[in-house]
Order: structure tokens, then C-alpha cells, then sequence
């Protein structure tokens, strides 16, 4: 039996349903076994569990961590970034310089939760000093839409 503590929209199956992957704060993991008691909760915004830290790539060559950046803006696990980080990536990326396209790395593969960084390009949380860069800047200036711009869906790669 599997018992979730969470609207539907903040989790997905893969590989099968004994494995769930979750963007909230918590979950309970179903048991394999029919007699055994279900997995306890695991609060995912426990600090004190293991996030892989992030290792940035030296030497890569400029166009293939574009290419890099923007297949990563298009998967992040949370349609809302997915959105907000393809479309400005379509948008800007090829344009940005080297320094430009690190920070922009930084910023989507060094906080441990993509809902900050949702909350900080839309404003709902204040910015840290550390990810307040001209890449945030653009990204606050892209999510705003000024144009009124139809974005429902990713943009396509050609």
C-alpha cells in the first residue's frame, strides 16, 4: 500500500511504482514486502542527508557545456523550472560569454533545491548574496514576460 502525504502534482513515478522521486518536503516509501510496515517518513529538507556536492567541469570546451546547460535547463525534475529555465536558456544562452554561461551554470546546479531557485527568480524569496548575479538578474527580467510571451510548453532544441 502506499500512503503519500502530497498533492499529486509535487511527485512522479520512475522505473516502476516502488521508486518515487519527490520535490516537497515529505514522503512515504511504500514497503516490497506485504507483511513488512511501510519505510518511516523521510523529510527531504533534512539538511543532514547526503546531497552529492556539485563538481564544476574544468576545461570543457564552451559549446559543449552549452549543449550541456541547455539539455539540464530542460530536465529538472519540476515542470515549473523546466518552463521558466528552457525558455530563457533558448533564449539567451548562446549569447552568453564564458563567464556568463559559468554563472548561469552555478546557478541551476549548485543550490540543492530547484524550488529555490524558483522562488528566487520569481521573487517570492530574497535572493543570496552568492546566486544575486547578472544571470539572476536576466532570469527575474525573463520570468516578469513583459512581452506577454506564450510559454505552455519547452521551446524546441532545432
Amino acid at each position: 500500500m502506499l500512503l503519500l502525504r502530497l498533492p499529486r502534482a509535487c511527485w512522479s513515478l520512475e522505473y516502476g511504482p516502488a521508486r518515487l522521486i519527490c520535490t516537497s518536503k515529505t514522503l512515504l516509501v511504500p514497503s516490497n514486502e506485504g507483511n513488512k510496515p511501510p519505510t518511516p517518513m523521510i523529510d527531504l529538507e533534512d539538511k543532514s542527508l547526503p546531497i552529492p556536492i556539485y563538481k564544476e567541469k574544468k576545461n570543457e570546451p564552451l559549446r559543449l557545456q552549452k549543449s550541456r546547460l541547455l539539455y539540464q535547463s530542460r530536465k529538472r525534475g519540476m515542470l515549473e523550472n523546466g518552463l521558466l529555465l528552457s525558455t530563457f536558456a533558448a533564449k539567451y544562452l548562446e549569447s552568453l560569454d564564458a563567464k556568463q554561461t559559468k554563472l548561469y551554470d552555478q546557478l541551476i546546479n549548485m543550490p540543492t533545491n530547484d524550488w529555490d531557485i524558483f522562488y528566487w527568480a520569481t521573487g517570492v524569496k530574497p535572493t543570496p548574496a552568492e546566486y544575486e548575479t547578472e544571470i539572476m538578474a536576466m532570469l527575474k527580467e525573463h520570468v516578469k514576460n513583459a512581452n506577454r510571451e506564450k510559454r505552455l510548453c519547452q521551446p524546441d532544441l532545432y
